[in-house]
């Protein structure tokens, strides 16, 4: 009897532990989606967008704030604008979203890991890239001019000489954008480093090889975004960064130290 009684036990918690694995994942991404979403609500009304649902069920879906993008044919029509204080809002959202998630979803054991976690997320991932990026952004900007002029310029004599111009038109500001974002990518690693041994007395060195880039496609939306001039193409990133900027909720409300 008594080792029934073990045995049900154990698979009591087991059962438990399983659902919370099923659930873990998908329950954070939803709390950090809506801590992101919550932000940018925030934003959108600050920028003149109404958050009524009269106005909003009104307005063709197009004409979204989250979905407007910039016209040239109609330059003065508002979209929402997606600089350094809003996507470290929307981020610090997405974190506290992530944590809120995790707490939920996972075992109470796991918390300060997490809590460690969501520092790095913010000033590794977040802040340090943020501030390279836009400063490079505001140095690029102030000599976008002076950098233009020297790049060459060919006689447009057709479709390929015109494209041509347009390319050397972006090299500046596409160098300026990987540079940047590089630099921060590599100076938020060393960031969480100095945090994890210094504040929280863990050693974890987090190398960076090239592979490890790939993770951080909501800097690069960032990044683009902060760089580039009000076009079509532009304005469309700044639409896809509050998704991007779910992903260091999504890590923080998973982690588990090792």
């Amino acid at each position: 009897m008594a080792i029934h009684q073990v045995t049900s036990f154990n698979g009591y918690f087991s059962n438990n532990n399983n659902k919370r694995e099923k659930y873990l994942k998908p329950g954070v991404i939803l709390t950090s989606a809506l801590g992101v979403g919550t932000a940018f609500a925030v934003i959108a009304k600050k920028q003149g967008f109404s958050l009524k649902l009269s106005a909003i069920k009104n307005t063709p879906v197009k004409d979204w704030a989250v979905f407007r993008l910039f016209d040239k044919k109609h330059p003065a029509k508002k979209i929402v604008e997606l600089e350094e204080k809003e996507i470290i809002s929307m981020a610090s959202a997405s974190v506290a979203g992530g944590l809120l998630g995790g707490a939920i979803f996972d075992d109470k054991k796991h918390f300060k890991s997490k809590l460690r976690e969501s520092v790095n997320q913010i000033l590794g991932n977040v802040l340090v890239p943020v501030a390279c990026v836009g400063g490079a952004s505001r140095l690029y900007k102030a000599n976008k001019e002076k950098l233009l002029s020297i790049m060459p310029q060919l006689k447009e004599t057709g479709k390929f000489t015109k494209n041509m111009n347009k390319i050397f038109k972006v090299i500046p500001g596409s160098i300026a954008t990987i540079v940047s974002l590089g630099i921060g990518i590599i100076a938020g690693n060393k960031v969480s480093n100095f945090l994890n041994e210094k504040l929280f007395h863990k050693k974890v060195e987090r190398n960076i090889k090239g592979s490890d880039f790939a993770p951080h496609v909501d800097d690069l939306g960032m990044a683009v975004s902060l760089m580039a001039d009000k076009s079509k193409g532009a304005s469309f990133i700044q639409r896809i960064v509050p998704l991007f900027l779910c992903v260091p909720g999504v890590e923080v409300g998973t982690h588990r130290d090792k």
